[in-house]
């Protein structure tokens, strides 16, 4: 079983966008900070960064924000970018303005583009980003597809033969499941990652995408109560959701 970290007070609020460690100790000076109900004065009191902080410490008379080890789920907006590269404005800008000057800082696991709408990822756990995104994971990713024409009925057979190419690639797709919802829309499940690649399996075959909207990962299903915007934080069961049979959060920490 591993040990729980310990870190300064001080370092600890500073890492997670409190302020300075000059900053944090006028706060922990003024009896700011408290631990199980009794103020913390000494900036220098190593603290034990257990799951269950949050409950424990108050901040200014608020609980602390989740400590280094954070993953959450967004409902990713249209319009909103996960990537410097990309016009407009970022999916960072959603999250409180604090959390963004945490460190190690937050990041998403794989990206959504602009006209991509809902479940995204987001961590600041090295280690867990790596376990979703690893190509070996083959995780599958479940997309709500809207199409500009209908569908001719055999697209779920040539997407599941793991024969489709795709424009300027000369490895073929993994195999990818299919299931119409009308004429011209459908859920198509991927256990790979390609750049836009439910829009260019599409348009290998003759069809466009209108519009396009992720409502899972793994067994980790988008909550309808969810609005576009808002995010959650992620528990151990729900990361377990994430990841394939034993190899979820519980298992990695046994």
């Amino acid at each position: 079983m591993s040990k729980t970290p310990t870190l300064r007070l001080d370092r600890l609020l500073a890492n997670m966008g409190y302020g300075s460690r000059r900053e944090v100790q006028q706060l922990a000076r003024a009896g700011l900070v408290t631990l199980d109900g009794a103020a913390i004065e000494d900036a220098d009191q190593r603290i034990a960064v257990s799951r269950d902080l949050p409950d424990r410490m108050r901040i200014q008379g608020k609980p602390l924000d989740p400590p280094p080890g954070l993953a959450l789920m967004l409902h990713k907006p249209l319009g909103v970018t996960c990537s410097h590269k990309e016009a407009g404005p970022l999916v960072y800008g959603l999250l409180p303005e604090r959390w963004r000057r945490r460190d190690p800082a937050l990041s998403t696991i794989g990206r959504l583009d602009k006209e991509t709408s809902g479940l995204l990822l987001m961590t600041d756990d090295g280690n867990l980003l790596h376990r979703i995104i690893s190509p070996r994971a083959h995780i599958p990713k479940r997309y709500r597809v809207t199409l500009d024409r209908p569908l001719k009925g055999d697209e779920a057979e040539i997407f599941a033969a793991g024969t489709l190419l795709l424009e300027g690639e000369d490895k073929p797709l993994l195999p990818a499941q299919m299931e119409a919802l009308s004429s011209t829309s459908a859920y198509l499940t991927l256990t790979e990652g390609r750049y836009h690649q439910v829009r260019r399996m599409f348009a290998a075959i003759g069809n466009h995408v209108t519009a396009l909207h992720r409502d899972r990962i793994g067994a980790l299903t988008l909550p309808g109560d969810l609005e576009p915007g808002q995010y959650r934080v992620l528990t151990e069961a729900d990361i377990d959701l994430v990841l394939p049979p034993g190899k979820g959060a519980s298992a990695s920490a046994s």
